[in-house]
């Protein structure tokens, strides 16, 4: 397969100061493409973007994706989008409406901008919340649709008008449904992922909290390997349209996660507590990824070693802000 770089030279990364964001900006970067960021910074963080300040190749633009005039300059020269910018799970419960515009118009207004502006590959950022609570498993691409959450539904409705403006306007997309991503630079406050949450309260020595029993189950996918599948399918022709479960297939109960994370740091004198449960959360994800795997995708963390890398980072990074 050629490199990404003989096919594509100017990327929009949306949501690019986010956690994922910003390690595709990073790997597009090293790739040489130039790259242009645009993110609200409602959720990303500049400090995820600041070693890449001096790049000639690299633009860092602050823009909301709901607001459809102000992103059409950006898109001059650009060929492929990487839509990763949404509004979290774990605030939809908040805004739904703001949850609404940023996941369904803000989708719309980058489809559109990038159907204007001759862009060649869309590739958008979906979640594995649409399907709902799965009943049937392992859960493939085929199974029923029926999101339980807000989050669900506005996210469903993004994926809604990638596929549409692939049939109606013959634009090439494809949609990655995450699971469960996890790595450095995960968003570590009460409404970040579970591996960073839990990586923080152990290193201030605080309590683990578990909602629900612990029994629920996760397919936690390292960060890296998100990345190279989303470089993977903007490189395939002839699957425009097509939807991938983008998870690794790991199993791991959020107990498992728990005293993992309290071996690692030795602290196992630290108390799991049990709350109740979160409207929306799916209980189960026991997630068939073999759709992605036969475009040949290998994935090439463990759950082990990437969440050593994560919370080698978590110690790191508070460390320094104790400093």
């Amino acid at each position: 397969m050629q490199l990404i770089n003989q096919k594509f030279k100017r990327a929009i990364v949306t949501g690019g100061a986010g956690f994922i964001g910003s390690h595709l900006v990073d790997e597009l970067l090293n790739q040489g493409l130039e790259v242009i960021s645009i993110d609200d910074y409602s959720g990303g963080k500049s400090e995820n973007l600041a070693h890449l300040t001096d790049k000639p190749q690299f633009k860092e633009v602050v823009c909301d994706v709901t607001d459809f005039d102000a992103l059409s300059p950006y898109f001059e020269g650009v060929d492929v989008v990487f839509h990763q910018a949404c509004s979290k799970n774990t605030v939809c419960m908040k805004d739904p409406a703001r949850d609404l515009a940023v996941n369904a118009e803000g989708t719309l207004n980058m489809l559109h901008q990038a159907k204007a502006h001759g862009v060649k590959k869309f590739v958008h950022a979906s979640t594995g919340s649409v399907y709902g609570e799965p009943y049937i498993f392992p859960s493939n691409e085929s199974h029923p649709l029926n999101p339980v959450s807000y989050y669900g539904v506005s996210k469903l409705c993004g994926e809604k008008y990638v596929r549409l403006f692939s049939d109606l306007h013959g634009m090439d997309t494809v949609i990655l449904r995450y699971y469960h991503v996890f790595g450095p630079r995960q968003e570590y406050s009460d409404v970040g992922g579970v591996v960073s949450i839990f990586g923080r309260r152990a290193v201030q020595g605080k309590p683990l909290i578990i909602y629900g029993d612990g029994t629920q189950l996760r397919s936690f996918t390292y960060v890296q390997d998100v990345v190279g599948i989303n470089l993977l399918v903007a490189m395939i022709d002839g699957i425009s349209g097509e939807s991938y479960n983008c998870a690794s297939g790991i199993k791991v109960t959020i107990q498992e996660l728990a005293e993992a994370v309290l071996k690692y740091f030795g602290r196992e004198d630290l108390e799991i507590q049990y709350q109740d449960w979160k409207p929306g959360d799916i209980k189960k994800f026991d997630v068939d990824n073999n759709k992605l795997k036969a475009l040949g995708f290998n994935f090439q963390y463990e759950f082990k070693t990437g969440l050593s890398k994560t919370l080698d980072w978590s110690k790191r990074f508070f460390a320094s802000q104790t400093d």
